[in-house]
């Protein structure tokens, strides 16, 4: 299996890899690639350079061996469109499984997604699911589901697309946004980010402004 977990990332927060090592897990994964975006198609634009992210990315994601970065959305011109990649991974692993990991939060809005259909006939869909979210699909998302859903593990394994799992997992209330807040008011680490990538945004004086 291939994973791959896409996001803005700005910044990288224990969320973040929280979520990425309950996919791990419970795939037994022997890697899950970060793969940040260059510019968002349903988010405002990051606010630090691309050189920053990356930086933390890789000093957050340094102590887990089953991490790696994939920077092929940051090598690409124009806006980050999912399925641009995953037509790239599809291309490169014809025969393997993707799984594509997203929070609950994107997946409420997966239907406003460029070729969103075309998306789910490329890879499986890992929404992970935490307690106390609410699954919101409209009529289209909400046919995905009835035909696309499973709790058999087994079913992602012996399919290459097409499937769609949740995940479930632990709470840890964190969300970039918040973080970049908190931080233009304080210079003090931040319980919510690995202490490396702390270290960097107080070294580098990041989200010190709205600039």
């Amino acid at each position: 299996m291939i994973a791959i977990f896409g996001g803005t990332f700005d910044p990288v927060h224990l969320g973040h890899l929280n979520m990425a090592s309950q996919c791990v897990n419970t795939f037994n994964l022997s890697t899950l690639y970060f793969m940040p975006c260059a510019l968002p198609a349903h988010k405002a634009a990051p606010g630090i350079s691309t050189a920053h992210r990356i930086n933390m990315l890789n000093a957050a994601i340094a102590p887990y061996p089953h991490f790696a970065l994939d920077l092929r959305e940051l090598n690409r011109t124009g806006p980050s469109y999912s399925l641009l990649s995953l037509q790239e991974l599809r291309a490169e692993h014809p025969d393997t499984p993707i799984l594509f990991l997203m929070g609950m939060d994107s997946f409420n809005n997966l239907n406003k997604w460029y070729e969103w259909q075309a998306i789910t006939q490329l890879c499986h869909i890992v929404v992970y699911h935490r307690p106390g979210q609410t699954c919101n699909p409209n009529k289209a998302l909400n046919s995905y589901i009835s035909n696309a859903h499973t709790e058999a593990l087994q079913q992602l394994a012996t399919h290459n697309f097409g499937k769609l799992y949740f995940l479930p997992g632990e709470t840890l209330d964190a969300a970039s946004s918040t973080i970049r807040e908190q931080l233009k008011k304080t210079n003090k680490n931040n319980e919510l980010l690995p202490e490396p990538v702390s270290h960097y945004i107080k070294q580098h004086q990041l989200y010190q402004s709205d600039d």
